[in-house]
């Protein structure tokens, strides 16, 4: 049986008092998507943050392609293959798509980063850049500033930064915030085709495009995982539908 891409065991993490994430360990494989859904407060970007780095643990290790990266840093993980697009974007809003694109490219290649003009002039960077925007549909938008794309298209963009960096998985939270049905039926089949290059582990309200996406569901209540299974199971499981799917 293949090794898990990412596998996540035994996480914990509290704040004072408050137990945010207890003994969660999930897995994700080749061509998989995994999500992770629950209630608001039940401890899903907190153990993104465990998975990513930027939030340390108390208890438990996070394994990348075998490799234990529990200690290691945001930006070191990030080198090794974890390529997250986050629930508020932080992309540079005045420089172009293409200049955007460029500074993930940057990362991926481990050069310094020196002064941004030089940078641009890289054909090396230019054309993974390009290639990545091409992937995600933005490469006619290329020269445009950011801030006059839409919302759809500003995810698609960290998608084509999170692809510079060649991720060995995605993780993505809440990728469909914000977005109407057109822009999520869109990034529905989009993320469908995207496994193809790495799988995904997303967390996501949306549970129209949870079933239509995922092959797991890990369910979280209270910092707990209150079921881990396939989602036509996960869709049947009465524990789920009383805690969240709001049936039964």
């Amino acid at each position: 049986m293949n090794e898990p891409i990412l596998e996540a065991k035994k996480l914990c993490k509290t704040f004072g008092s408050l137990v945010a994430v207890q003994d969660v360990s999930l897995d994700i494989n080749k061509n998989e998507i995994h999500a992770i859904i629950g209630p608001n407060g039940a401890g899903k970007s907190t153990l993104i943050a465990q998975i990513c780095g930027s939030l340390i643990s108390d208890e438990g290790s996070v394994f990348l392609a075998s490799k234990n990266i529990t200690n290691l840093s945001t930006e070191k993980r990030a080198s090794l293959g974890i390529g997250r697009t986050f629930q508020i974007s932080a992309l540079a809003k005045e420089d172009s798509v293409l200049q955007n694109a460029i500074l993930g490219a940057v990362g991926a290649s481990g050069k310094r980063w020196g002064f941004f003009k030089p940078i641009l002039k890289d054909t090396v960077l230019r054309d993974q850049a390009e290639h990545c925007l091409e992937m995600v549909g933005l490469k006619d938008l290329m020269n445009q500033k950011t801030a006059t794309l839409s919302h759809g298209q500003l995810r698609l963009l960290e998608v084509a930064i999170a692809l510079t960096l060649k991720p060995k998985v995605f993780i993505m939270d809440e990728p469909m915030a914000g977005l109407g049905s057109d822009g999520t039926n869109h990034l529905t089949k989009f993320l469908d085709k995207l496994r193809e290059q790495a799988p995904i582990l997303l967390v996501e309200h949306d549970m129209d495009a949870v079933f239509a996406l995922a092959d797991r569901i890990t369910v979280l209540d209270y910092g707990r995982v209150i079921a881990s299974d396939k989602a036509s199971s996960i869709k049947k499981n009465p524990t789920v539908q009383k805690a969240y799917l709001g049936e039964g």
